[in-house]
């Protein structure tokens, strides 16, 4: 038992929602027609939340992911690339509010902007990236084969805009994965410990993008979870291994097969996606109690 699961060291979970948007079913439950046809003939769409989750560990307020920037809803320069906002017009539909940002979604739990100590950015796409412009201070964890997309020709065709990624003072701070003495981490060849005391755990999960990161959760009051960014849309599409309809096919697989593993190994562990619309049902229903509830 690793010491992260002999402490509750993790007062909190929260998954929280700074918006949502449309998808095209193609895209979430994978299709056999090529992502180009399906992309501009498809007339079937599904909502989603744009979520992150928050952890407030001792050591400080940890958010896994940063949610959307509303001025994507009203700004129609908002992507600097004319192909980039062609392409994203014809993949998201976006229902975002002028209270739908990341301040205050954090205050509606309590929390301040400022509070937040790490961002682990589980990769770069503009959804999961929009909040960091609030949060200045706070250290943003990368992978560095995601971070090297931005210095290919053109990241925006994959959604990676770099204006705004490479902000002025952004403390970005890219990682790399380390042997670990946890059999259970040797299937992902590679780990990065967050906090130092094995409660937030990285794992490299690609496939999704070719840097994308998971995060394994583990504190007394809560079941192991695991953050899996965009690496699947739903829990039982990645365990029935169905991909979907953008990434590298072989690296999803793979990817998929190691987190079924890791399951495994872990019996209760919970596998919550970013755009999941029973993540945060789910994650309530084995939420800690509240400390302060019964005083």
């Amino acid at each position: 038992m690793s010491p992260a699961e002999t402490e509750n060291l993790i007062a909190s979970i929260h998954a929280i929602s700074t918006g949502s948007g449309e998808q095209h079913k193609e895209h979430r439950y994978g299709s056999r027609m090529p992502s180009l046809w399906w992309l501009l003939t498809s007339q079937k769409w599904i909502e989603i939340p744009i979520n992150l989750y928050v952890l407030e560990h001792r050591d400080g307020l940890v958010l896994f992911d940063a949610g959307m920037d509303p001025a994507i809803a009203i700004d129609p320069n908002y992507v600097s690339s004319a192909i980039g906002r062609f392409f994203m017009r014809k993949l998201f539909r976006f229902h975002i509010g002028p209270n739908d940002t990341l301040t205050s979604k954090l205050q509606e739990l309590g929390f301040a902007a400022e509070d937040v100590s790490k961002v682990v950015v589980s990769h770069l796409h503009f959804d999961h990236i929009g909040g960091i412009k609030e949060i200045a201070q706070a250290e943003l964890l990368v992978s560095r084969e995601e971070w090297q997309q931005l210095s290919g020709p053109h990241p925006e065709r994959d959604f990676i805009f770099r204006e705004h990624i490479e902000l002025p003072g952004a403390k970005w701070h890219q990682i790399d994965f380390q042997p670990s003495n946890d059999l259970l981490f040797d299937p992902f060849g590679g780990c990065h410990d967050v906090m130092g005391d094995g409660t937030m755990v990285l794992l490299p999960t690609p496939g999704h993008t070719p840097g994308s990161m998971s995060m394994l959760v583990r504190s007394a009051g809560y079941p192991p979870l695991l953050l899996v960014g965009d690496l699947t849309y739903e829990t039982d599409l990645l365990m029935n291994d169905q991909v979907p309809g953008t990434g590298d096919v072989a690296l999803l697989r793979s990817s998929f097969a190691k987190v079924r593993g890791l399951k495994a190994q872990l019996p209760g562990l919970m596998i919550l996606a970013s755009h999941d619309p029973e993540a945060d049902k789910d994650l309530a229903a084995v939420r800690a109690p509240d400390p302060q509830a019964n005083i």
